[in-house]
């Protein structure tokens, strides 16, 4: 049997105002997961208003009571692991072992935030006037406008509003139509247990077919002052044209078209292993995800080989399945689209060495394809799936051209045995995170994370998060009366 959640306003849980829900589907059985209320813009502007009164209180609220109720956060939602796998499995088709690395980046995220909220914010100023004393201290927002993704649920929707609360802000959440319960409700109810006050934390989930109009209702409120948007790079535009428009700064961490390169000194077994999981963890679905796999052209040999054939044994199909290491993707329409750039690269003439072929529902095969060219709809398109192409280079400017070909600048991945080679590979990488002898996807609490070009801009992390949502105010204290000329 389904659940069903309304939304939270101030708190309290109430249905839609038009009495409308919307359903969850399980995208491997393509059953009926849970059903939510299917807010509009006039939840929109409850859920504002409850913030915007809710924002002077908690803003006064002392550093270490908000930092007690992000930690204590924290507890339950690691207490709660195993909901939160199931959530993860029935919303959006995520394997075991990915919901638990959301349930501990998710707790190290809260707790991150929890240490952000007592750490120095703010500088003493030189003053040009005698016995004066300047500060620049950060300050809350207000309201802050938080998109939430299903792809990494737990952690994606705990960013969504971590460093915002810890900051001082109030928040409006509109949680992804896919994982509505995971990215949204499930993250409010933890921090609702932990003591977060009524009105602090909003959640507004929507129709499918409102997105686009709840989204917009969302942004343009007057209340609103800032708005924190994660997921794609076609939906990021829009947010922040949005955002532009109405003069409100914007966090948008967007697609990446990320590289995963194998340098000439690398060591081959364990550069197969680091791309296997840089590629195919969660099905590719994570923006950090290599889409392309940049080898050597001495080592392409062997490392195709061995590639292709550790690909080929990846167990796929049910994310309740404890050995399934390729999962559903979020939908049988986003499999068909995978399978679409497949077919459209091999009728253009690209090679499959594993995989390609229909899917099965929402399950696509894991695939690697070589002879990717320009005019193939994969070269410049983000795959979001169990998909890479396989490239050669001859030196470290061919791999530098094909790591830089794209719009995107999310992060990169350098395999080498040389630290020295790879950091000076790394300098010339145009992406907002690099990693040396290692594979693209890796997420830290308290490093800066996000991208360049088409990946969006804005940091999360650490001070970097505090910093996105809070705003430097210039303060002076005159240490005696001023002499003025009239």
């Amino acid at each position: 049997m389904s659940v069903h959640r309304d939304l939270l306003i101030d708190g309290k849980d109430v249905p839609a105002a038009s009495g409308r829900t919307t359903e969850d589907v399980d995208p491997y059985t393509g059953e009926v997961y849970a059903t939510v209320a299917a807010g509009g813009p006039e939840d929109v502007a409850r859920a504002v208003a409850a913030a915007d009164a809710a924002f002077p209180a908690w803003a006064e609220v002392s550093p270490f009571e908000r930092r007690s109720i992000l930690l204590r956060a924290a507890d339950l939602l690691q207490d709660r692991g195993r909901r939160a796998v199931e959530l993860m499995a029935g919303e959006a088709g995520g394997t075991l072992p990915w919901a638990m690395f959301n349930v501990r980046l998710a707790s190290d995220i809260l707790r991150e935030a929890a240490a952000a909220v007592t750490a120095p914010r703010g500088e003493v100023l030189a003053s040009q006037e005698p016995g004066a004393l300047g500060l620049a201290v950060r300050e809350p927002l207000g309201v802050v406008a938080a998109f939430a993704p299903w792809n990494a649920p737990l952690i994606l929707g705990v960013r969504a509003v971590a460093a915002p609360l810890a900051a001082g802000n109030t928040v409006v959440c509109k949680p992804s139509e896919d994982a509505p319960l995971a990215c949204g409700y499930f993250v409010a109810e933890v921090l609702r247990d932990a003591g977060l006050p009524d009105g602090v934390l909003n959640v507004v989930s929507n129709a499918r077919e409102d997105a686009a109009e709840v989204a917009e209702a969302l942004v343009a409120a007057l209340q609103v002052r800032a708005v924190n948007f994660t997921g794609s790079t076609g939906v990021g535009r829009i947010i922040g044209t949005h955002a532009a428009r109405h003069l409100k700064p914007a966090v948008l961490e967007l697609g990446g078209k990320n590289a995963i390169i194998v340098l000439e000194d690398a060591d081959v077994d364990y550069a197969v292993d680091a791309a296997v999981f840089g590629v195919f963890m969660n099905a590719g679905q994570i923006c950090m995800s290599g889409d392309r796999v940049l080898v050597h052209e001495s080592l392409a040999e062997e490392f195709t080989e061995k590639f292709t054939a550790k690909v080929a044994s990846l167990p796929a199909g049910s994310p309740a399945d404890p050995a399934t290491v390729v999962g559903p993707l979020v939908s049988a329409g986003a499999a068909r689209r995978v399978a679409a750039l497949v077919k459209d690269a091999v009728g253009k003439g690209a090679t499959v060495l594993t995989g390609g072929g229909e899917p099965d529902g929402a399950v696509h095969p894991a695939t690697v394809l070589t002879g990717i060219t320009p005019e193939m709809d994969l070269h410049r398109g983000e795959a979001f799936g169990p998909v890479c192409s396989l490239y050669t280079f001859a030196d470290d400017d061919g791999a530098v051209a094909l790591a830089n070909d794209t719009d995107h600048g999310l992060t990169c991945g350098i395999l080498t045995e040389n630290g020295t080679h790879g950091l000076a590979v790394a300098r010339r990488i145009r992406t907002g995170i690099v990693h040396v002898n290692d594979q693209s996807v890796a997420d830290e609490p308290q490093a800066p994370f996000g991208g360049v070009g088409a990946s969006g801009y804005g940091r999360f992390g650490g001070r970097w998060g505090i910093e996105a949502f809070s705003s430097t105010r210039w303060v002076t204290l005159a240490g005696r009366h001023a002499h003025y000329p009239f």
